[in-house]
């Protein structure tokens, strides 16, 4: 009689990983918190510290920089050294130097510290996904963690502006930063008794060759497309992201030669790990962008505060976290080639209505346009994560984590410079500015939209009317080709997914045959 073949009974995750679940939502949240909350403490903060130009750049941009080129070597030493202690290491980093930020004295002191906020946070994130990786060994419960663990991402976007809002009516710049502070405590106190540290069991030896090589990838290009959106395609932009394309040839080749690379960047020929990865990026890409536009245009055009423009994109986020956990149940009987094609499909209908609507003094129509990008981003992101990690063995888990990350910031940068350099394009070409204004105020006002609302303010009525009327239309008349570009880009990758990730059948959620679970610090299994 023919042996039968038992496929390997994982254990289904219990309270404890639930509850250690929630631990985790606290990091992410604060980094979410963090991506977009110093955009609304930029006013005060420049009259306190008095920064130049180029610093106060530097105070926005140098976090995203460290922490795009940190996240893969930080990735790669969680599953050397254990996620866990990466998690905890970079969280008490994370509190200790969001403190000393919101004290900083001065502007290259806040430099300094959000450089190191950067360093911290790429920590942070490779380990929350990898750990949710090892703890969720059944599809379907990993597929509802990192539904919920998108959702800290959404919930982070929103709670920004909110939050942020209401801190800067009451306190100091430096109170956004303080944020931080009763966030990670519980991390601290409740990670270490719930969350189960695990780590490759076979690590390769550190190579810090391949590190700096990553670093010197990540930080001129994510430089230089940041650029993109400040002072368009030029000099400025494009040797930084030459510079970054030559070291990134030089860190494949390297790990396509070493026996144990840090990173296997073999895993970009499996078409459902480089089509998740696509997603993922292009998703982010498009919400960030979106964002970019929306909070712009309810504030400087509408007129509303930071927290009401906040309030007014609540719909949006919250059918982002809703579409990623029903997503879940949905890709139980249908593909999920079909479900992340969908929801880039729902975000260029929801590009489709800002095309209709956005140049309307009524906010309804961008509120729903973001409600419909908002399921698309949820549902796709969801799926395409869990598709990036059910790729790799839980032992790898904190490399693809770090891969999965990166292609968040990158989506986010580019969303920004693309979209962000196509409407400030229109803004600059559409401006009229009136006649005797002072020509430091006129070079602001014909830079961007903010610009041209301060210089308002030191003109008289008629004067400032014009101002501000023109500078709004020309602001809303790059929405046609910002929104065109976000309908060609989402379709052309709802195509390509299908492509991609039509290999992948539904499942009932049960655990597939090749999957294994992870090997623990101590030797047993998550």
């Amino acid at each position: 009689m023919p042996a039968v073949l038992e496929r390997p009974v994982l254990a289904r995750a219990g309270k404890r990983e639930w509850l250690g679940l929630a631990v985790l939502m606290l990091a992410v949240l604060l980094v979410a918190v963090d991506n977009t909350v110093l955009s609304f403490a930029v006013p005060s903060l420049s009259q306190a510290l008095a920064p130049t130009g180029t610093e106060l750049l530097w105070i926005i941009d140098i976090y995203a920089l460290i922490l795009a080129g940190l996240l893969v070597p930080m990735g790669s030493l969680g599953d050397r050294f254990g996620r866990r202690k990466m998690l905890m290491i970079g969280t008490a980093g994370f509190g200790l130097v969001s403190m000393g930020a919101a004290f900083a004295p001065s502007a290259e002191a806040l430099i300094g510290a959000r450089a190191l906020l950067g360093f911290f946070g790429a920590m942070l994130m490779p380990a929350t996904l990898s750990i949710i990786r090892n703890m969720f060994v059944v599809p379907g419960q990993r597929r509802i963690a990192i539904a919920i663990w998108a959702a800290g991402f959404s919930g982070g976007a929103a709670l920004g502006p909110i939050v942020g809002g209401t801190l800067l009516e009451h306190f100091w710049w430096g109170s956004v930063f303080l944020l931080a502070v009763p966030v990670l405590i519980p991390l601290l106190v409740f990670g270490p008794r719930l969350l189960t540290e695990s780590r490759d069991p076979n690590p390769g030896k550190i190579d810090p060759l391949s590190i700096g090589l990553i670093m010197a990838t990540m930080f001129p290009l994510v430089y230089g497309i940041k650029t993109v959106s400040t002072h368009g395609l030029g000099t400025a932009s494009l040797v930084p992201m030459a510079i970054g394309l030559l070291f990134g040839a030089a860190f494949v080749r390297r790990q396509l030669r070493r026996p144990e690379p840090m990173l296997d960047v073999r895993l970009f020929r499996n078409p459902v790990f480089s089509g998740s990865i696509s997603a993922n990026l292009l998703s982010v890409f498009a919400q960030v962008g979106f964002i970019l536009f929306l909070s712009q245009h309810l504030q400087l055009v509408l007129g509303l505060s930071p927290r009401d423009a906040g309030l007014m994109m609540l719909p949006g986020l919250a059918l982002t976290i809703v579409s990623g956990l029903a997503v879940v149940k949905v890709v139980r009987r249908v593909r999920p080639a079909y479900a992340v094609a969908s929801g880039l499909v729902f975000s260029a209908i929801g590009y489709t209505v800002v095309l209709l609507t956005g140049q309307q003094d009524n906010p309804l129509g961008l509120i729903i346009a973001f409600m419909i990008l908002g399921i698309g981003v949820g549902s796709a992101e969801t799926i395409s994560n869990d598709l990036i990690l059910a790729s790799v063995p839980p032992a790898k888990a904190g490399a693809a984590s770090a891969i999965s990350e990166t292609a968040y910031e990158v989506g986010a940068v580019l969303g920004t410079a693309v979209l962000g350099s196509i409407l400030t394009a229109g803004y600059r070409n559409g401006i009229v500015l009136p006649e005797g204004m002072d020509p430091t105020a006129a070079s602001a006002a014909s830079e961007t939209l903010g610009g041209a609302v301060e210089a308002a303010k030191s003109l008289a009525g008629p004067q400032a009317a014009d101002l501000l009327a023109s500078a709004q239309a020309a602001f809303d008349s790059g929405v046609v080709a910002t929104s065109t570009i976000g309908i060609l880009l989402m379709l052309v990758a709802a195509g390509a997914a299908l492509v991609a990730l039509r290999s992948v059948a539904p499942d009932s959620g049960e655990p597939a045959a090749d999957e294994q679970p992870a090997v623990s610090a101590g030797g047993n299994t998550n």
